[in-house]
């Protein structure tokens, strides 16, 4: 076996979850040395798309050539799912964990399966996106808005409301929950805002919207014309419109749900030192302006967003607390893979 970890495979209750934070594995460790002379095996985890993740792992492979990075992609769910398997397995292969949203991180953190690291490079993110224990830091500002094919829609929405009118009827996709990260923590923030509810994702089934996998496929449903409307994460739209597709970024006036992709090391990595030198890398200005640079908005202070998506400042946030929306995660989900028969 490559690795062996001998945490609990069970998720921590609600009543336990204060107390599995900082105490096996989750000593505050030394920062690596600049990456250099980094060496070694390591094995990246993460629901980012394939070109970008790659992108990211060449960059840093240039600064340590000496570091051979394998990667798993897939949606932050079924991420979670493989971690989950090998930990009951006694043998989590990741390193390094980079996925959807900071509840996701919690709660592994709960299970004491993520190692401290402050990396110096987080002094240059706000405080609030950066896990106190040191186990997760996040990486990019990704929020959720609609998207519109502008060849089929003249009148341009802006309100999450309007994917539950008569004239959208049959018209709109979203990601399931069950299957994107994204997805899974909209679903909690949103039933927990006035105004949405689960009366909204109720709504949403009466106006026969289309459940699709991940954010990719609402892009590609959108941009082609099968769909007129979606629910998406900013990035993707932007990046499609700044390409030519025929599709337009609409942030509604009701506020929009924010992940921040964080990036973590597993407790049982047998390469910390490399595993540092990557977090590092992906925090540091030079990272971050590749992040930047591939159409997100980078989490550091100091770097510009790119063209078509707006800046923390500028955007009106719906949020709720992470603990509360990994407690109840389970039974969200279960909730609308009944209202949708999923």
């Amino acid at each position: 076996m490559k690795k062996i970890f001998f945490g609990s495979a069970i998720l921590c209750s609600a009543a336990l979850l204060a107390a599995c934070g900082n105490e096996e594995g989750g000593t505050t460790t030394e920062p690596a040395e600049g990456g250099a002379g980094v060496s070694g095996t390591l094995d990246f985890y993460t629901s980012q798309p394939d070109a970008d993740a790659q992108a990211l792992v060449d960059a840093f492979k240039e600064q340590n050539p000496e570091v051979d990075i394998s990667i798993f992609r897939s949606g932050t769910e079924e991420v979670v799912s493989k971690i989950q398997a090998e930990n009951q397995g006694g043998n989590i292969q990741a390193d390094v964990l980079l996925v959807a949203d900071s509840v996701t991180f919690e709660n592994f953190k709960a299970e004491e399966l993520l190692l401290a690291y402050e990396s110096p490079e987080a002094e240059s993110i706000d405080e609030a996106f950066v896990d106190p224990d040191g186990m997760y830091a996040g990486t990019k500002v990704m929020a959720t808005g609609l998207i519109v094919n502008t060849n089929e829609v003249t009148e341009l929405p802006d309100s999450w409301n309007a994917l539950t009118e008569p004239a959208t009827k049959g018209q709109a996709v979203m990601p399931s929950p069950l299957y994107s990260g994204a997805a899974a923590y909209n679903l909690g923030v949103m039933t927990r805002q006035d105004g949405l509810g689960w009366e909204y994702y109720e709504a949403l089934r009466a106006n026969d919207i289309t459940i699709t996998q991940g954010n990719g496929a609402v892009l590609e449903s959108v941009a082609t014309g099968d769909q007129n409307y979606g629910i998406i994460v900013d990035y993707l739209a932007a990046r499609a419109k700044n390409e030519g597709s025929p599709v337009e970024l609409i942030y509604p006036s009701e506020g929009v749900p924010v992940i921040t992709e964080p990036v973590g090391i597993m407790a049982n990595t047998e390469n910390e030192e490399a595993s540092k030198a990557f977090v590092d890398f992906i925090l540091s200005e030079e990272g971050q302006t590749l992040a930047s640079e591939q159409g997100y908005t980078p989490i550091r202070e100091g770097i510009e967003a790119p063209e078509g998506l707006k800046t923390l400042d500028e955007m009106t946030i719906l949020d709720a607390e992470a603990v509360e929306l990994l407690e109840t995660r389970d039974e969200d989900k279960a909730k609308f893979g009944e209202i949708f028969g999923q």
